[in-house]
């Protein structure tokens, strides 16, 4: 184990899912002009709820200068704390997998295989009898909380799996909770698992949910989903903190995204309300590491689903939560908040977008007078290079493994 002379003993890294910050340059390849997650969702709730977004947290580090959020003014010079930035994506792709890897300096430049039109008969069946299906139903492109409502019966009386994916590299699987099982729907996600390590595919994600429409239930998608992510190609800055005797704890899906690579300890949870118990609760036990959340409902519940209203509220939840957490900050911590991609929920259709992240970060320790801008960074990376020279106190360490990642540690006035 390694010692080092790090000023900082703990950093917190929130990852808001899918909580953009404007179309990026290149949104247009990616048919995702004017998408702006934050932006375009703040000037809906004017226009229908006539509700403005409140984040005054959020607001105070400086997420209005970031773009143009109705309710949330742009901060001036000498006013808020800490400092912010938006960040461009340098992988090829809009996804959680490319997002997270980047940011930890891995930028996915192959893009991972897409199916929009399903996956393979050939895969399909050689799955099917490696698993003793019955067969499967759906192997399309689809909304996943849509596919349930209108193969969920079928799958039930069948047994069939529901199989489906997106604009982004994923095979998904659907199954219920009860009559399928969630063990099984697991086992047979990691079985195909294996054939997307050959198709080059991101990620599979077991897709559990309950409910009997003979009773009046309607089917509803549960927090036991996993996600089976292919395995880093190379070493990671995850990988450098415990190369350096550095703890590493994941809070909700963070280990599966890694294929737990780099994650010492992961505590899994249902969601952003748990999420932020979880990690309040680490605040206070853990006093030395990283402590590495992702909130996922901004994503996976509101974003997709196009559920402006829900997608504000989760983020007003979190904005009460953070000054919670910088309650229990001291001196030797740093706090850092980002996003994967974009998921602007006023947008067409039901993917990602293409988009700059917000970047967020706070220490008591800061001696700057108001919050400090870090401009607009040119990759996801900058944010796992700060994190690594925080808590290893070596600037160098980033440019020896020879990572495009840029520390911005300096130019916080810490």
């Amino acid at each position: 184990m390694k010692t080092n002379s790090a000023q900082f003993k703990r950093v917190i890294w929130i990852i808001l899912d899918g909580v953009g910050a404007g179309e990026l340059p290149d949104a247009a390849n990616y048919q995702d002009q004017n998408s702006n997650t934050l932006g375009n969702l703040s000037k809906h709730l004017i226009e229908k709820y006539n509700r403005k977004l409140q984040l005054p947290h959020l607001g105070s580090l400086g997420m209005g200068n970031l773009t143009t959020i109705e309710g949330v003014p742009a901060l001036q010079k000498g006013e808020g704390k800490g400092g912010f930035a938006k960040a461009k994506e340098q992988s090829s792709g809009k996804d959680t997998t490319s997002g997270h890897w980047e940011m930890v300096g891995l930028p996915v430049k192959n893009p991972f295989a897409t199916f929009p039109n399903g996956f393979p008969d050939e895969i399909i069946n050689e799955w099917g009898a490696e698993n003793n299906l019955p067969g499967i139903l759906g192997n399309c492109a689809a909304s996943g909380t849509e596919i349930i409502k209108d193969l969920g019966a079928e799958h039930v009386k069948t047994g069939k799996p529901i199989v489906y994916t997106s604009a982004d590299s994923v095979w998904q699987i659907a199954a219920h909770e009860e009559s399928f099982g969630l063990e099984r729907l697991y086992k047979i996600s990691k079985s195909a698992r294996k054939i997307c390590d050959r198709l080059n595919i991101s990620r599979v994600i077991a897709r559990p949910f309950v409910g009997d429409p003979n009773k009046n239930i309607p089917f509803k998608r549960t927090y036991n989903r996993k996600d089976y992510s292919q395995t880093p190609f190379h070493k990671t800055y995850l990988d450098d903190l415990i190369d350096n005797g550095i703890d590493t704890l994941g809070i909700g899906k963070i280990a599966n995204i890694f294929a737990d690579q780099g994650i010492k300890e992961n505590l899994d949870t249902k969601g952003n309300t748990d999420g932020i118990e979880v990690l309040l609760e680490q605040l206070s036990e853990r006093k030395s590491g990283l402590i590495f959340c992702n909130l996922i409902d901004f994503d996976m519940l509101y974003g997709h689903r196009r559920d402006a209203v829900g997608f504000a509220n989760a983020l007003e939840e979190f904005d009460c939560a953070l000054d919670k957490m910088i309650t229990k900050m001291t001196n030797t911590d740093l706090l850092m908040i980002a996003a994967d991609h974009g998921n602007d929920p006023t947008y067409p259709g039901t993917d990602h977008t293409r988009e700059y992240i917000p970047v967020l970060c706070y220490s008591p320790k800061q001696i700057k007078n108001g919050a400090v801008s870090l401009g607009i960074r040119e990759s996801f990376a900058d944010i796992g290079a700060t994190v690594l020279e925080a808590l290893t106190g070596n600037a160098k360490l980033n440019s020896m493994h020879n990572r495009i990642g840029k520390s911005f540690l300096s130019e916080l006035g810490l």
